[in-house]
């Protein structure tokens, strides 16, 4: 049994045991994710329109990570103009437990 839910503006496939990193969530411990857009258990998908009525995936947060630097360098020819800025994006590692289909 799989599903595919929405969160952070972005669309993952998950499966019950399943650790991913998903856009940082401000939440510790348990949490529930109600934006399921797909559910198939083996037989026939359920198709949301665009949400599954009733339908949750629920997820453990194990931690907060950092993703790798990008550099963003701006520069400009001939006007002594360089401007350097680094990022690392935060991201919320979750386990999922459950997906819980009514």
């Amino acid at each position: 049994m799989y599903a595919i839910i929405e969160t952070g503006g972005k669309q993952y496939r998950v499966e019950e045991g399943d650790e991913l990193d998903v856009e940082l969530l401000h939440a510790e411990g348990a949490i529930q994710f109600d934006k399921v857009l797909l559910v198939h258990d083996g037989s026939a998908p359920t198709i949301g329109q665009p949400y599954i009525p009733q339908c949750a995936v629920h997820a453990e947060v194990i931690g907060q990570t950092k993703g790798p630097k990008v550099i963003a360098f701006k520069y400009k020819r001939r006007k002594n103009y360089r401007h350097t800025v680094g990022h690392r994006q935060k991201y919320s590692h979750v386990k999922i437990t459950k997906i819980a289909v009514a």
